[in-house]
């Protein structure tokens, strides 16, 4: 049996990305200058996908699954120190989308997946909420449906294309990631995007 890992993700690698955000020219219009981003939120949430897959294997234990899901958790909501707004404005989106990735896996290694409702339904309830002011429902509800995409549930492609953007949105981006994180956990290069 091999040894696991005992780091799945650390607080230089997070910096390496706030690094390259820093140095970087970030064009809300072109898609390929936006790309950093999205390899930035990829990379966290293929390494919460780890943490789960090891817990699901039996490699750790849930006490540790959590331990190491929550210093993910910590290392990406640290604040980024930009004195750019625009540049905050993205990292504080990134983090916002990921903050529904470890709840899901938080949920998923305490309780399993939730079984009361689709990924569908869940993420309509989570609208509904949002729709309410009921920001703290709708998180519950997203992470309920990030733990049925752990088990393998799919999030319909595009359904949050309709949605006047707010964290609802910028969570289903989070769940995104989750997904292709549980389908291909394979590591993003920090120097994948600078072609």
């Amino acid at each position: 049996m091999s040894t696991p890992p005992t780091e799945f993700y650390s607080a230089e690698r997070w910096q390496n990305w706030i690094d390259r955000i820093e140095d970087e020219e970030l064009d809300p219009e072109d898609e390929d200058s936006m790309r950093v981003l999205d390899l930035m939120q990829d990379d966290a949430a293929i390494a919460v996908a780890k943490v789960v897959a090891a817990y699901d294997d039996g490699e750790i234990e849930e006490e540790e699954a959590l331990e190491k899901v929550g210093e993910i958790h910590e290392i990406v909501l640290a604040d980024p120190g930009f004195d750019d707004e625009e540049k905050l404005f993205f990292v504080n989106s990134v983090q916002t989308s990921l903050v529904v990735v470890f709840y899901a896996a938080e949920e998923y290694v305490h309780s399993g997946p939730a079984e009361d409702a689709s990924v569908e339904e869940y993420v309509q309830a989570a609208v509904d909420a949002e729709s309410q002011d009921e920001m703290e429902a709708a998180l519950g509800y997203l992470a309920q449906a990030g733990t049925r995409i752990i088990d393998g549930g799919e999030l319909t492609p595009n359904v949050g294309d309709d949605l006047e953007f707010g964290p609802v949105t910028d969570w289903l981006n989070g769940l995104a990631s989750l997904q292709s994180a549980m389908e291909d956990p394979e590591v993003v290069e920090e120097d994948e995007a600078e072609d």
